[in-house]
């Protein structure tokens, strides 16, 4: 995956668990999840905003790009 997600990683320097984090966002544990686990195909601006404003971390302390392109079709369906 050429984006890779670090949020457990910056919940757990926080103190904060998913719970707390999602209340204060306002997304579901659901949404959460995928994110967390990578398996997300896309994020809106004003999620990550949230997310970063209350870890207050940067987009960069979140999400990370590995250096590779991965390419999918859009109709793929998982």
């Amino acid at each position: 995956m050429a984006i890779t997600v670090h949020l457990e990683e910056v919940l757990k320097d926080r103190g904060m668990t998913s719970k707390e984090l999602c209340q204060k966002v306002g997304i579901t544990e659901a949404n959460l999840s995928i994110l967390r686990s990578g398996k997300a195909k896309g994020i809106r601006f004003g999620t990550v905003n949230r997310i970063c404003y209350f870890l207050s971390c940067d987009v960069g302390d979140i999400l990370k790009f590995d250096g590779n392109l991965e390419e999918y079709d859009e109709n793929e369906k998982e």
